[in-house]
C-alpha cells in the first residue's frame, strides 16, 4: 500500500506513533512545524510545506538543510498550510492519506482539518483519508458497505452525520447492532459503540457519515 502521512504542527503529545508508519511505501510531508516534529522523530520528510510562522529562524534553517523540497508561502493566502500539503499528498496518487498533528491545539484549526478531510474524501473516492492522533482516528464514509477491522487500541466507535441525515444505517458485528436506522443532525445515539467481531460491517443508503474510533487512554 502506498501511503502519504501529512504531519501538521499540533502538539507533539497528540501525535500517533509516527515511527510505526515508516515503510518503503510511505511518504511523509511536513506542514510548518510538523516538519520539525518529523525530524525530531528521526523521520526526514520528502517535502515541507507552509508559511513556517510557527518555527524560529534556526528551526527553519534546520528544515531547509534537512528536507530536499521546501516550499515556503506567504501567511496571507486563501489555503491553509495543511490544505496545501494534502493537495501535494493527493498528487502522489496513494491508496491512503493519514493527516496528523491537527488535534489538541486550536479548535478552529481542528474544524478546518475536519472540513478538509470531508472535502478531500468526497473528491477522491479512490483514496482512503484519515485524521489520526495518539488516541483517535476519524474518517468519512460514503453510502455503501464498509468493513472495518477491530482495533484493540481504539475500542470505541462512534457515528455522526456530516452535513445531512444518514439513512438506512445497519451495523453488524458490533456490541450494539442496528438495522435501517437514521442519524439526524444533533443526534448522539450512536456514540461509543464497540466492535464484537474481528471484522464489522457498516452500511447505509444515503448521507455522509463521520466515523470516530477512540480510546480512553
Amino acid at each position: 500500500m502506498r501511503r502519504v502521512v501529512v504531519c501538521a504542527g499540533g502538539p507533539r503529545e497528540e501525535l500517533p506513533d509516527l515511527s510505526a508508519m515508516q515503510s518503503d511505501q510511505t511518504i511523509f510531508i511536513g506542514v510548518d512545524r510538523g516538519a520539525l516534529h518529523l525530524l525530531n522523530e528521526g523521520i526526514v520528510p520528502k517535502e515541507a510545506v507552509g508559511d513556517f510562522d510557527s518555527v524560529s529562524v534556526e528551526e527553519f534553517q534546520l528544515i531547509q538543510s534537512s528536507v530536499e523540497k521546501v516550499d515556503s508561502f506567504q501567511s496571507e493566502k486563501d489555503e491553509t498550510d495543511t490544505e496545501l500539503a494534502v493537495a501535494r499528498a493527493i498528487a502522489y496518487q496513494p491508496e491512503e492519506i493519514i493527516l496528523t498533528g491537527v488535534t489538541g491545539g486550536r479548535l478552529d484549526h481542528f474544524e478546518s482539518a475536519l472540513q478538509l478531510l470531508y472535502r478531500s474524501q468526497l473528491a477522491n473516492k479512490d483514496i482512503v483519508l484519515f485524521i489520526k492522533s495518539s488516541n483517535n482516528e476519524l474518517s468519512i464514509l460514503h453510502p455503501g458497505v464498509h468493513r472495518v477491522k477491530k482495533i484493540v487500541e481504539l475500542p470505541y466507535i462512534s457515528f455522526f452525520p456530516f452535513g445531512e441525515t444518514v439513512v438506512g444505517l445497519t451495523l453488524t458485528g458490533f456490541k450494539y447492532e442496528t438495522v435501517n436506522a437514521r442519524i439526524e443532525m444533533g443526534m448522539t445515539k450512536f456514540t461509543s459503540n464497540e466492535a464484537n467481531a474481528e471484522v464489522c460491517t457498516i452500511s447505509f443508503r444515503q448521507g455522509i457519515c463521520l466515523m470516530v474510533r477512540s480510546s480512553d487512554s
